[in-house]
């Protein structure tokens, strides 16, 4: 069983910062890859960002030049520094963790995260 939680999300005005943090616990024997997705209201989940065991990451071309995604293997811990945040990016952020367990792959996901940007 893989819990994932979630942290850092809250109330900040446009152009300002948060830095999301998600931790992996568990019976984990390797994580693949972990991410963030998004979801606003009334609108289906996105991709935010991802970065593979390789370290190669993938972003939305909508925070490319804004948020920034790494991880810490050794503590099974992503972030997601987000910068000059705009209105639009108003979500629930949810990590996303691929992992291996028992010779399988799964996917496991957190709660969520709230994200409002506003003045």
């Amino acid at each position: 069983q893989v819990q994932v939680v979630e942290s850092g999300g809250g109330l900040v005005q446009p152009g300002g910062s948060l830095r999301l943090s998600c931790v992996a616990s568990g019976n984990i024997f390797l994580i693949d890859a972990m991410g963030w997705y998004r979801q606003a209201s009334g609108k289906e989940r996105e991709l935010v960002a991802r970065i593979g065991s390789d370290s190669i990451t993938n972003y939305a071309d909508s925070v490319k030049a804004r948020f920034t995604i790494s991880r810490d293997k050794n503590k099974n811990t992503v972030f997601l520094q987000m910068n000059s945040l705009k209105p639009e990016d108003t979500a629930v952020y949810y990590c996303n963790v691929k992992h291996f367990s028992g010779g399988r792959q799964y996917v496991a996901w957190g709660q969520g995260t709230q994200v409002t940007v506003s003045s």
